[in-house]
Order: structure tokens, then sequence, then C-alpha cells
């Protein structure tokens, strides 16, 4: 189906930018929304790869700036050393 909806260009704008922010184009990224304004019955709403690879990028879109630590962060010592 399809539907045309008149939006402001504020509205345009903002919704372009949170749609790269995920990653999505622009048309897909309004389906969404749309589909789930109308809260569609649980299992109706799967996921779609191009969904799951969105998510994805992201999840990652800040994992540069995740600190690398050595692997002695992660012995059962370190992560106990608070503890009695």
């Amino acid at each position: 189906m399809t539907i045309t909806v008149d939006i402001t260009p504020e509205v345009e704008a903002e919704l372009a930018r949170q749609a790269a922010a995920r990653g999505r184009a622009i048309e897909a990224y309004a389906a969404s929304l749309l589909e789930e304004a109308a809260h569609l019955p649980a299992g109706v709403n799967r996921l779609t790869q191009d969904r799951l690879e969105a998510t994805l990028r992201e999840m990652a879109q800040f994992s540069h700036k995740i600190p690398s630590l050595p692997d002695e962060a992660f012995t059962r010592e370190s992560l106990y050393q608070d503890h009695d």
C-alpha cells in the first residue's frame, strides 16, 4: 500500500537525520515508524535482515571509542578484587 503524507521541511529534515543515524533509507524508516504506531499484534512485526543490520550498525556506531583493555582486566581476581 502506498500512502502520501505531506510534512513540513523541518519534520522531513529530522526524519532524514534519524534515518541516517540508523543507516536506513528515509522511506523505510518512515514505514517502520508507521508500523510501530499501528501497534501490530505480537509476531506480526518480524525482524528483517535490513532491520537487523541497521540495529547492529547502530550498536557499533561508537565502538571505536571503547578503550582496549589488557587480558588481565578480565581475570577472576580483577573482577572480584573489591569482594572478600
